[in-house]
């Protein structure tokens, strides 16, 4: 009898991976495609063509499919989404100002209702009047609506009616914030719902994409997708709470290390396109960030692998500093298209633009960048200024020079609004076009990365001298560049670990002398004190030159480039629900969670109640989840002082935790 195959689809911001994998053979086949953003189901079904073909009546035996990306995480590091709109009720403009919820908002509109409840449940009147005056126009400036309630995690009632009318009077997504956590902080509870809504129709555009691919390949399996702590939920689960994929792809890395290398404790670091992760493996799991998952500038509350997200990549872009006497790069934290990758899709006008740009006698400020649409669907381009627009139309879905596209410089600007809201996608030169000038990458077009070197190694320094003398001069300077960040990356994911904090790794004198190994009087020392795991498509071209440079043992599995591919079949389901206990009044207790709102005379029945409720409903939403036969754990922490002889119930929590193997198809 043939065992079932499990497939893993990772979608990263280049790259989409699939692997087939059999729980007695371990990894079967492997496969890589370009991530196709204007079609997801391109990439996805280039890459799980490719392992397809390599196992004969593969179709067959998939039982379960299982989906991570980096999508949602590279879109809050780059400041993307669509546009949303904030409701908040009980709230006043000045909480905006609290937890960066102000400067994620943006542009974007919020409307303030009277309402919300008490630390125990007890209403203020909702006053639902300024939603019905203002929600026609609403409706129409953006593409999804979250609605965060004062105390709303300890009574929701007030976000599902504001839920219901929005529902009732329109068809756009709504996320309440009661669904996302039940950790209290307000204005952070409604950051990490905006943030959700911003995200839904990115991540509801791959759900979309990989089961539409799957459906009309005959394969016939549940399909689940990894949540930011490793855990596994339903598509239809990853759908209403977007949000909770956001590091899916790093946290689907960390399983996948501790399953390909077997360690136990590791420093596991994964290269991508767009950003780099960093985290840490102790006793064979991974840590995790109780205070909520940190992405970008935003901390959210979704709890997630204590990961520390950056800027840094295969793909990111390089800028020369400027102001400085000698030229000085820094990469990241913007995401280019690698001109490789460019003029291996579009060849002729991409090598005919460099050319044109090469030859000529000075430099240009743009030489050397393109810009193209992303390809997303018209309804994500709502709400444009009349310049945004304008622009727009003049971007194609073909890479046009910049020196084309711009014509005053201040389109420049708002260029960049539009990059930010993902419409448009910038073409330069990067570490990997670097790579494939140095000849250690060759999957794309060699010719014009050769030609981004040589245009950027024109420009000028403070010191009037050019940046290098030759292509693969500048190439040599962007990979020791690359080298020297990511172990400052590192190095600052570590220090943040041990809760050390004051020391800019990237300014230290301290660092500096320590990761050159400078001598002198003093001889400096810094290194981790476990080995490093690499993980990325890149791994094995750039981490020996950057464990060498942190003193340490170096890792890269066989599956390195597809380990979170892996990480997302053999993961778990596992949801975790709390249900608390107040005493509002003296004999009188509240109990509050999992959707309830309840009162009890006595408190050992509230005790009780809490229990089952909190343990029901995990076991339901574990099998929502996709779990099959979900075991339940509980536990509790009961802050009941005693006050001058009485003990007074301040806060009981009461939490269960549901876990399971996701259910496969049947043969």
């Amino acid at each position: 009898m043939t065992s079932p195959l499990f497939l893993g689809i990772d979608t990263g911001g280049t790259y989409t991976d699939a692997v087939l994998y059999s729980e007695s053979e371990g990894v079967l086949a492997s496969a890589k495609s370009l991530t196709t953003r204007h079609d997801l189901a391109i990439g996805v079904s280039g890459a799980v063509e490719t392992v397809l073909a390599e196992i004969g009546a593969a179709v067959g035996r998939i039982r379960l499919v299982s989906l991570s990306t980096t999508l949602a995480t590279n879109a809050l590091v780059e400041g993307q989404g669509g546009r949303a709109g904030l409701v908040m009720i009980g709230f006043g403009p000045q909480d905006l100002a609290r937890d960066g919820l102000a400067e994620a908002l943006g542009s974007d509109p919020v409307i303030y209702l009277t309402g919300g409840h008490n630390v125990h449940g007890n209403e203020t009147p909702l006053d639902l009047a300024p939603l019905e005056q203002q929600l026609e126009d609403f409706g129409r400036q953006v593409s999804a609506v979250a609605i965060a309630g004062y105390f709303a995690v300890r009574n929701p009632a007030h976000e599902i009616a504001v839920r219901d009318l929005i529902r009732h009077r329109t068809s756009l997504p709504v996320t309440c914030s009661h669904d996302l956590s039940s950790k209290l902080g307000g204005p952070r509870r409604a950051l990490t719902t905006l943030l959700n809504a911003r995200l839904i129709s990115m991540v509801a555009r791959l759900i979309d994409a990989t089961s539409g691919y799957l459906e009309s390949r005959g394969i016939k399996a549940p399909l689940m997708v990894v949540r930011g702590d490793g855990a596994l939920i339903s598509a239809a689960e990853a759908l209403m709470r977007p949000i909770e994929t956001i590091l899916s792809g790093p946290a689907a890395s960390l399983v996948g290390a501790r399953h390909l290398t077997g360690l136990e404790n590791a420093v596991v670091s994964d290269i991508g396109g767009t950003t780099t992760d960093v985290a840490v493996l102790e006793g064979g799991n991974p840590r995790l960030d109780s205070e909520g998952a940190t992405v970008g500038r935003y901390r959210t509350m979704v709890e997630a692998v204590a990961m520390h997200t950056f800027g840094l990549g295969g793909d990111s872009e390089l800028r020369l500093e400027d102001g400085g006497f000698d030229a000085g790069l820094t990469l990241g934290p913007r995401r280019l298209m690698p001109l490789s990758l460019a003029a291996h899709l579009w060849p002729q006008p991409v090598i005919a633009a460099l050319e044109r740009q090469a030859q000529t006698s000075f430099p240009g400020r743009y030489d050397g960048r393109f810009a193209l649409r992303t390809g997303l669907p018209k309804a994500l381009a709502t709400g444009l200024s009349v310049q945004e627009a304008a622009l727009y139309e003049r971007v194609t879905l073909e890479p046009q020079p910049l020196d084309a596209v711009l014509t005053a410089t201040s389109q420049r600007a708002t260029l960049d609004r539009l990059v930010a809201r993902g419409l448009v996608l910038i073409a330069g030169f990067t570490p990997s076009d670097a790579m494939h000038v140095l000849g250690r990458q060759d999957q794309w077009n060699t010719e014009a990365a050769v030609l981004g070197a040589e245009i950027f190694a024109r420009r000028k320094a403070g010191s009037g001298q050019a940046v290098a003398d030759s292509a693969s001069g500048l190439a040599g300077m962007v990979s020791a560049r690359l080298t020297r960040q990511s172990a400052e990356v590192i190095l600052t994911a570590l220090l943040a670990e041990e809760g050390i904090s004051g020391i800019d790794v990237s300014k230290s004198a301290f660092v500096e002398r320590a990761l050159a190994r400078a001598p002198g009087l003093v001889r400096f020392s810094l290194r981790p004190d476990r080995p490093l795991v690499a993980l990325g498509a890149s791994a094995p071209v750039h981490y020996p030159a950057i464990a060498d440079m942190l003193d340490i043992e170096s890792f890269v599995p066989v599956h390195a480039g597809v380990a979170n591919a892996v990480g997302a079949v053999v993961g778990q389901v596992r949801e975790t629900v709390t249900v608390f206990v107040t005493e509002p009044d003296e004999g009188r207790y509240a109990v509050n969670g999992a959707g309830a709102h309840e009162l009890f005379r006595e408190r050992a029945e509230a005790f009780a109640r809490a229990r089952e409720l909190a343990g029901a409903e995990a076991r339901e939403a574990a099998i929502r989840s996709g779990a099959d036969h979900p075991v339940v754990e509980y536990g509790e922490h009961i802050d009941m002082p005693e006050i001058e002889g009485l003990e007074k119930l301040v806060e009981a929590r009461f939490v269960a935790t549901a876990s399971g193997r996701p259910r496969i198809a049947a043969r």
